[in-house]
């Protein structure tokens, strides 16, 4: 299947399926005529891939998971180093989120401050 039947089919773009592919998470054959050529699998690898991301893990934190890309990822119980990327990810989001509300925290005092409590900042 071409570039853009596999995006179609797990709805995603081939643009992001080139950097799929650049990341090494993904491969493609080469058509006489230079267009990559993907096996049927790739459907259902794609489509774990961007189970993880959606998770929240990045595209380095996906290699972790390559050997079980091309099974049921979401059902399969995780592995031991699956689980330490998975906690290692939810440790920085979560120091992120907490970087992210001491700033509003303070963006809202300051504007309270400044204003005299005349402008209230959305809830």
């Amino acid at each position: 299947m071409r570039i853009g039947e596999l995006a179609g089919a797990t709805g995603t773009t081939a643009r992001a399926l080139r950097h799929y592919e650049q990341s090494g998470l993904i491969s493609s054959e080469r058509a006489s005529n230079g267009y990559r050529v993907y096996d049927e699998r790739a459907v259902l690898r794609v489509r774990n891939i961007r189970y993880l991301l959606a998770a929240g893990l990045t595209l380095d934190d996906v290699h972790v998971f390559l050997p079980c890309l091309d099974g049921d990822v979401a059902a399969a119980p995780p592995s031991d180093k699956g689980l330490r990327v998975a906690l290692e990810r939810l440790a920085v989001l979560n120091e992120r989120i907490a970087a992210q509300s001491k700033a509003r925290d303070r963006l809202e005092a300051a504007l309270r401050e400044k204003t005299s409590d005349r402008i209230r900042p959305p809830a």
